[in-house]
């Protein structure tokens, strides 16, 4: 059976490109809590673009002290670009990892014949706690750190493991991206996209080699197709992100 979803149509980006979905905070780690400010945007981050639109979140949340709460609401609009995306703020009144997460609509991406549904999620640490950080917030497709995503040097070893449905997926693929300030000009496009594999356990780690946000998108395909703006059966990728800042030892020395 065919499923009916909602979708954005997008303008073309360079088929070669990766889609991911960005929800960066201010800050990985609030060492005395207070406000982070949030930024949700659609794009190819080590290129600097193309932006894409991003319509209004289906939903996005934070799990906290195993509590959720829906902050939808809170979204405001705040384009790139001239394009859709979106920004929201949160108070940490409490110790305790803040797991922020968003579930966007579904897109319609013609150049691959698919729509494309990435849920992202980022850890931000209140008060420097170091706890809760590898809670599941229950995404369909969802990565569950295995090593403490905050508070980490450029040259960790990340690790996670990938779930579908709280299961982990054998050699599931990982494609890896950070953002680019724009000092960076990769060699070739080779060199845009890091793409890796997860063991049979689902498991998979990467040394992040720079400063910055890094994201590490998961790809599954979805178990049903559904019905393309032409009316025909089409898949649909599933994606589960998670955003990891690293940090060089020579900045934080130094106070910058």
């Amino acid at each position: 059976m065919l499923l009916s979803l909602p979708f954005v149509t997008l303008a073309l980006p360079a088929p070669a490109s990766a889609h991911f979905q960005e929800i960066v905070p201010s800050a990985d780690v609030l060492p005395d809590g207070g406000t982070v400010t949030l930024d949700l945007v659609f794009t190819h981050p080590v290129e600097g673009g193309p932006v894409m639109d991003m319509a209004r979140p289906a939903r996005v949340g934070v799990l906290a002290g195993g509590r959720q709460t829906d902050l939808t609401d809170a979204l405001a609009a705040r384009p790139v670009e001239g394009k859709g995306a979106w920004t929201l703020s949160h108070t940490l009144a409490e110790p305790g990892a803040a797991i922020f997460f968003v579930e966007p609509q579904p897109y319609w991406e013609p150049a691959e014949g698919k729509f494309i549904v990435h849920y992202a999620k980022v850890v931000v640490d209140g008060f420097a706690s170091g706890e809760g950080w590898d809670a599941r917030v229950g995404l369909p497709v969802e990565i569950q750190p295995l090593t403490r995503p905050t508070g980490l040097w450029t040259g960790n070893l990340f690790t996670g493991v990938v779930l579908k449905d709280g299961k982990p997926v054998p050699f599931a693929e990982i494609e890896i991206e950070f953002i680019n300030d724009g000092t960076v000009t990769p060699p070739n496009d080779a060199f845009v996209t890091q793409v890796i594999k997860a063991d049979a356990n689902g498991t998979f780690s990467y040394a992040m080699p720079r400063a910055g946000w890094w994201g590490f998108a998961a790809l599954v395909e979805a178990d049903k197709e559904v019905t393309s703006p032409e009316g025909k059966p089409v898949p649909v990728e599933l994606g589960g992100l998670i955003w990891v800042k690293a940090t060089d030892m020579s900045t934080a020395t130094s106070g910058k």
